[in-house]
C-alpha cells in the first residue's frame, strides 16, 4: 500500500512541474522571441519480482516477468526552436531571424548572451542595444545626423548620412548558430548561454551557410500556441486529480484493513 502512495506522489510532483512549464509559457505568450518548453517525462526504477526469462524449469522459461514502477518524474524541460509568426512593425530598428541563429549579446558581467528578441534600439553613443540596453556584438554605431537606417537580409547595416548620395555603410551584425540550440541555458530577460551541451557557437554572416536571413521592420513572436497550452493544461489537471483519486482509494483501503482486520 505504502508503495502505491509514494508512486502517486511522485505522479503528483511531476504533473505539477509540468503544470508550471505550462503557465510559463503561457506567461510568454507576447514575449517576442520566446521559444515555449516542452516537460519530458521518464520512468522511475522498477522492482523486479520475477526476471523475464527465468527458468520456470529445465526446459522453460518466463515469457515475461513481473516488475512493479516506482512512479514517474520530469526529466528534462526542452526548448522547442520552431519559428514564431513574424509581426510587421514598420520600426527600422526592429529584426526577425527568419530561419535558424541568434542574435549575439553583450552582458553586463561580459559574458555572450543569445537572443532571438530582435527589438532594439539606439543609446546615447548611437550603439545598437537591447530593450534593457546590452549592446550588440559585433557593436553597430549609428551617426547621430543619420536620417535613416537599412538593414540588408545579410546583416549589412547602411545609413543615409545629409549631404551624402550615397549609403554609407555602419557595420555587419552576425548571427550564432549552435549544433543543439535545445542545449542553451535559458538565464531570463529572453537571453540564453552557450553550454558544453549546447556545442560551440558558430557565427557567421546572416543568409550565409545555413544562418537565418534578416528582415528588417518586423518581430518574431513567440511560438507559444495558446490552445494547445490550454489542452495541455487540462490534460495536467485531469492526471493531477487522477494521481490524488489513487493516493485517496489507497488510504481508503488502509482504513478498512485497519478497521476490519
Amino acid at each position: 500500500m505504502s508503495d502505491a502512495l509514494h508512486v502517486a506522489k511522485t505522479g503528483l510532483n511531476a504533473q505539477q512541474t509540468r503544470m508550471s512549464v505550462i503557465s510559463n509559457n503561457l506567461a510568454n505568450v507576447n514575449t517576442v522571441g520566446f521559444k515555449r518548453d516542452r516537460a519530458n517525462f521518464e520512468t522511475l526504477l522498477y522492482q523486479n519480482t520475477r526476471e523475464v526469462g527465468a527458468q520456470t524449469s529445465q526446459n522453460t522459461q518466463l515469457p515475461t516477468g513481473l516488475a512493479v514502477g516506482t512512479g514517474v518524474r520530469i526529466v528534462s524541460s526542452e526548448k522547442l526552436y520552431t519559428q514564431g509568426n513574424i509581426i510587421n512593425t514598420d520600426n527600422s530598428l526592429d529584426l526577425t531571424i527568419d530561419g535558424p541563429g541568434f542574435f549575439q549579446v553583450l552582458m553586463p558581467n561580459g559574458q555572450i548572451g543569445y537572443t532571438r528578441a530582435g527589438n532594439f534600439s539606439r543609446n546615447a553613443q548611437g550603439q545598437l542595444v537591447t530593450a534593457n540596453g546590452y549592446t550588440l556584438e559585433p557593436a553597430i554605431t549609428v551617426p547621430a545626423n543619420a536620417t535613416s537606417i537599412s538593414i540588408a537580409n545579410d546583416g549589412v547595416v547602411s545609413v543615409a548620412i545629409p549631404g551624402q548620395t550615397a549609403l554609407e555603410q555602419a557595420g555587419t551584425i552576425e548571427l550564432a548558430t549552435f549544433p543543439n540550440p535545445a542545449g542553451l541555458k535559458p538565464m531570463g530577460e529572453s537571453f540564453a548561454l552557450a553550454t558544453p551541451a549546447s556545442g560551440d557557437a558558430t557565427v557567421g554572416a546572416p543568409n550565409t551557410n545555413g544562418i537565418g536571413k534578416l528582415l528588417q521592420g518586423s518581430l518574431e513572436s513567440s511560438n507559444v500556441n495558446v490552445v494547445e497550452e490550454l489542452v495541455n493544461m487540462i490534460e495536467t489537471q485531469r492526471a493531477y486529480e487522477v494521481n490524488s483519486k489513487a493516493i485517496s482509494s489507497v488510504d481508503g483501503m488502509m482504513r478498512f484493513l485497519t478497521q476490519n482486520v
